[in-house]
């Protein structure tokens, strides 16, 4: 996290604010702005985003960024500004896919492009993905239901927004303000409308993420979970009757297709 505490040491004193004056226009103790320069502690995403708004930086320069007297904003279109992803290899120099769990959401926001922090989450392979690069997020709450909490989606990275994803299909977003969701996508990308998601539960209401608050987009491949299907019910009378009924309207379309 050094880059984070120096960047709001010199970031803080270059306004000209004493660390208590500061903890008062954040809210917060001035203890913990000592700790959090002093690299004792890390800061939460949601202060994080409190500080890149006061000093009115973007939340990726201000974490990723060395800012100091000679350092310049790049433009928002130069492509050396592009996120580059980080990844873990086995000793056979192939591709982990490193387990983001629940409890480890909001530490991905912060460190989800530092190597070093990807390499300490947990990690493992599958034989049936070769191709491409993988990670595995685990589910929180009912909003993809039939799918169960808990469940861990093994999905793969996306780089091209705009033309490797379509409607329809199901994702995790990684997003500023939403942090870590699994959702189905309502819409395809488009750079001045965002992404619309929906859930599969209709309790849920869809809604749009913008452009500028999405971090990463990874596909869903598959699912681990710890929770076995159910046998199918018996089927009732009423099920056979329309079961029934089905079948001899299908019969019915056939031979008109045969006279036809």
């Amino acid at each position: 996290m050094g880059k984070i505490s120096d960047n709001l040491k010199y970031l803080r004193k270059k306004k000209g604010l004493t660390q208590q004056q500061f903890a008062d226009v954040m809210e917060i103790k001035r203890s913990l702005i000592g700790a959090y320069e002093e690299d004792r502690a890390e800061p939460k995403y949601d202060l994080l985003k409190k500080f890149a708004d006061f000093f009115e930086l973007s939340i990726d320069d201000f974490i990723n960024e060395k800012i100091n007297d000679k350092w310049t904003p790049k433009p928002k279109g130069d492509p050396s500004n592009l996120r580059v992803l980080s990844i873990t290899v086995d000793q056979d120099d192939k591709e982990n896919i490193e387990l983001v769990q629940v409890k480890a959401s909001a530490g991905y926001l912060n460190g989800y492009s530092d190597p070093e922090y990807v390499s300490t989450l947990p990690r493992f392979s599958l034989p049936i993905f070769k191709q491409g690069t993988y990670r595995a997020f685990e589910i929180k709450g009912d909003s993809m239901l039939p799918l169960p909490s808990g469940s861990i989606i093994i999905a793969e990275y996306v780089e091209n927004w705009n033309n490797d994803i379509k409607a329809g299909e199901t994702a995790i977003v990684i997003s500023k303000n939403e942090g870590v969701v699994y959702k189905r996508l309502s819409s395809k990308f488009r750079p001045d409308k965002g992404l619309k998601l929906s859930s599969d539960n209709p309790v849920y209401e869809p809604y749009t993420i913008e452009a500028e608050d999405i971090l990463e987009i990874w596909k869903a491949k598959a699912f681990i979970s710890t929770e076995l299907p159910q046998p199918m019910p018996e089927p009732t009378m009423e099920t056979l009757t329309s079961m029934m009924a089905q079948m001899q309207k299908s019969l019915v379309e056939m031979q008109k297709n045969k006279t036809n």
